[in-house]
């Protein structure tokens, strides 16, 4: 069930030669629904695509499927220009801006595709314009007028999302509706029934005039089409939302639609006629997939032009439906080529946020960056947004559900069971297994353990079953249940009382129970991929060990004997909790942090922003008339021999810098107290002892950045010198402890200062002097979490330092 040859099962990393289908193997190519590249994507957009298409795509790794993940950002059209128009910059700016948005949010949530890419190359120019030459050439394209604003002043006809005027809706009227919709009370609308409409632009306006354009003939298309639906919606499975939403369009009759548009930004049309109009994004975007595609290998068509070979599964939100399983396939079909036209699709609804919904046009909900910047691990995002998956109605996200899936799912099952087995076989000889694990000799007649390798069996099965269907949501709810047979197991056994009773029987129980925990591993890889890894390495796996479950290597097989899983007289590594607790005051505080709109938020932090420059200010101010009254002071002579003068207690004698901590581990003989080893830019790490063991899961506290206070005087802390001090801030009742960190960008060894005190520190501080007891006193964090002496911030080069929730802690 593993195999060390291959990289990349956590951090994907795509193979360097691109793979192409291979004979006699299943090849299945996977894309999900370009997002738009003119905002970022909130959870709502993640779980509806990017995060479902790449659950299936790790599956079907998982299962040594040849498979390959296609995406990318969809970036022509109108929406483009008009949010170039509101960021003062060039449509390409924008792309450019927003397409680095999208790829570092899906980076942080572990999405592994293989490509991802943009729309806006030379490759998807030249595959759009050879499908629309094809449809030229076939017959299925036809030139039609339209009635469209134009603006005199800015010498152009107007996109919908250009015009603006008063909602026709009566008893509406608001005075900003676009001309797609108006967000007031929601009515569509077309531009030319908008009352005293004017350009976005100039603000003129506009005129109507005749614009002649292009359509794709839908309706002479629709044998064809229905064909193919007819025949593909039952052999790939589709989902009910998606077959509903198709018949729908069927019923109501195909109606030929407009390819082009008066715009600059997109794919130019290669007609004399219309070559100073492009084509509409709706028609060039899902030609995108195949576009990024031929970015990715120059023998693209091997892909999609094999249908044979070649199984397209395509996962979207239910906006999007209509698109792929109507327009896309009739545009494919009217090329008259062998295209590999999509087998499965796999559709969410609606994840709704709190009491309302998420947007992104009114910035409302959790978006990518938002989770990226919480403290809560990528492995819980994940999990719970597949667990609220959407897959045939709406479903709600709410902070109290993630807090109690993460605490009862997360932490006491599944996080339970693995520390429970781990830590005992890690215990020494006297009390457990001395990190080996032990030979299960007669597991098969050992009737407890048979029974449960009979149900994992089962459960492996069904698993299997439930993501060939593309039921992911299921498939992560059975792999949950083996963590509960295995505390079930545990508990039932009773392996404490084995160990000193019957340790054949004992050695049996913890074989079975480490190989579940290592089948765990490999069943929610593709759901929680960093998960999976910490399981590997704390089970001593090297790093390139990529999980399997391939019906070739006997994996499901190998389910069904658990015991077998791993070999005895294997070693494992440092067990380790995985989850920490998400505790009431934190939901509070998540909940406080994201209510409201993006807008809303953005004002709250630039006051914010605003009171922590006056504080700056002010200490300046008072600084500098300290100094002015010290400078009129008469100096006081000091008698020949006496000692020199004192220098005043100050902050800027302490030597406080940013540090990362590059190993942690228990204190050999002190259970409060880990040692660590942090690098703060000198050429040996410092060796700390610091108390936090009750307070601070100990995978927490590796590679982690930290504020380091370096010139204490060393002390001896049973029996390891500690050569400075981790800054934590504790709640006022001492139950809560939590790192003060420098920003993600604060520069290794980098002083931490506080404006208005200039310096240099002191070598090391005289304990005597009591220096660092009188200044400690007033370190804490504010009600914005931003870690202060007084009111000035711990401040780097890359911002001012924070804890996670602790508002007006202490610090030392």
């Amino acid at each position: 069930m593993g195999d060390s040859s291959t990289a990349g099962n956590g951090d994907y990393l795509p193979p360097t030669t691109p793979k192409l289908p291979i004979p006699g193997k299943r090849n299945i190519l996977i894309t999900s629904a370009l997002p738009y590249v003119n905002n970022v994507p909130h959870l709502g957009n993640i779980i509806g695509s990017v995060l479902s298409a790449d659950v299936f795509a790790r599956y079907c790794r998982l299962r040594d499927y040849n498979a390959v993940y296609m995406c990318g950002t969809d970036e022509y059209g109108t929406a483009t220009e008009t949010k170039a128009l509101e960021e003062n910059s060039t449509p390409k700016q924008i792309c450019d801006k927003y397409h680095a948005i999208h790829r570092d949010v899906y980076k942080w949530f572990d999405i592994s595709f293989d490509q991802f890419g943009r729309t806006s190359t030379p490759q998807q120019t030249e595959v759009c314009q050879a499908i629309f030459n094809k449809l030229w050439e076939n017959n299925w394209l036809s030139e039609n007028t339209m009635q469209q604003p134009y603006c005199d002043t800015c010498k152009k006809f107007l996109a919908d999302r250009l015009v603006e005027g008063n909602c026709p809706t009566p008893g509406c009227n608001y005075d900003s509706a676009r001309g797609d919709q108006c967000e007031k009370c929601g009515k569509l609308l077309n531009p030319t029934e908008l009352k005293d409409p004017r350009c976005k632009v100039c603000r003129n306006t506009p005129c109507i005039r005749d614009t002649d354009h292009l359509f794709l003939e839908l309706p002479l298309l629709k044998d064809k089409l229905e064909t193919y639906v007819n025949n593909m919606s039952v052999a790939g499975g589709w989902s009910q939302n998606a077959v509903h939403t198709t018949n729908a369009w069927l019923r109501e009759g195909l109606k030929q639609r407009c390819i082009t548009r008066d715009l600059k930004w997109g794919v130019p049309v290669p007609h004399e006629k219309y070559k100073e109009k492009v084509f509409y994004v709706w028609f060039d975007a899902p030609i995108g997939y195949v576009s990024i595609t031929s970015c990715y290998t120059t023998e693209w068509e091997k892909w999609w032009k094999n249908p044979e070979n070649v199984e397209l599964y395509q996962f979207m939100g239910k906006d999007n439906v209509p698109f792929h399983t109507v327009i896309f396939p009739s545009t494919l079909l009217g090329t008259g080529e062998n295209w590999t036209l999509m087998k499965t699709i796999s559709v969410t609804e609606y994840l709704n946020y709190e009491a309302g919904k998420f947007s992104k046009s009114k910035g409302i909900g959790v978006f990518g960056n938002d989770a990226k910047d919480t403290n809560i691990p990528v492995e819980v995002w994940r999990y719970y947004l597949l667990t609220n998956r959407p897959e045939v109605s709406d479903t709600l996200f709410s902070w109290a559900d993630l807090q109690a899936k993460l605490n009862s799912e997360l932490l006491s099952n599944l996080g339970n069971f693995v520390n429970r087995v781990l830590s005992f076989i890690a215990k020494d000889l006297v009390s457990g297994y001395g990190s080996i694990i032990p030979n299960p000799e007669g597991a098969e007649s050992h009737p407890l353990t048979k029974a449960l390798g009979e149900k994992v069996g089962n459960y492996v099965e069904q698993y299997i079953e439930a993501m060939e269907k593309v039921k992911l949501k299921q498939g992560l709810k059975i792999a949950m249940s083996i963590s509960g047979e295995g505390n079930g197991y545990l508990q039932e056994s009773q392996f404490w009382k084995l160990y000193k009773e019957d340790k054949p029987s004992c050695s049996i129980v913890m074989s079975t129970a480490a190989g579940l925990v290592y089948l765990l591993a490999c069943l929610l890889e593709p759901f929680i991929p960093s998960f999976s890894r910490e399981v590997l390495k704390q089970l001593n796996f090297p790093p390139e060990t990529q999980v399997s479950l391939a019906d070739e290597k006997g994996d499901v097989e190998k389910s069904k004997r658990p015991w077998h899983i791993l070999p005895a007289g294997h070693k494992i590594g440092i067990p380790a909790p995985l989850f920490k607790e998400l505790k009431d005051e934190e939901v509070e505080f998540y909940r406080e942090k994201f209510a409201g709109s993006q807008a809303d938020r953005n004002l709250k932090a630039e006051a914010e922003a605003k009171k922590i420059t006056d504080q700056l200010n002010k200490a300046k101010i008072s600084d500098a008339n300290k100094k002015k009254e010290r400078a009129t002071k008469p100096s006081v002579a000091k008698s020949k021999g006496s000692a020199s003068v004192e220098a005043e207690i100050s902050i800027s004698r302490l030597d406080i810098r940013v540090g990362l901590i590059t190993r942690a581990q228990k204190h050999p003989d002190a259970d409060s107290l880990y040692v660590e080893e942090i690098d703060v830019g000198e050429a040996q790490p410092r060796t700390v002892v610091s108390g936090l063991v009750n307070y601070i899961p100990l995978e927490e506290m590796q590679n982690r950045k930290v504020c380091v206070l370096c010139n204490l005087k060393p002390a001896s802390m049973r029996g390891i010198k500690s050569q400075a001090m981790v800054l934590a801030a504790s709640s006022s009742d001492h139950t809560r402890v939590e790192l003060v960190e420098p920003p993600k960008d604060a520069a290794i060894g980098e002083r931490v200062t506080f404006p208005g005190f200039d310096g240099t520190p002191d070598d090391v501080l005289n304990p005597k002097k009591k220096v660092w007891e009188t200044l400690l006193v007033d370190l804490h964090s504010n009600k914005e979490l931003v870690a202060c002496y007084k009111d000035l911030p711990f401040t780097t080069s890359a911002g001012v330092c924070k804890v996670a929730s602790i508002s007006e802690g202490s610090i030392r």
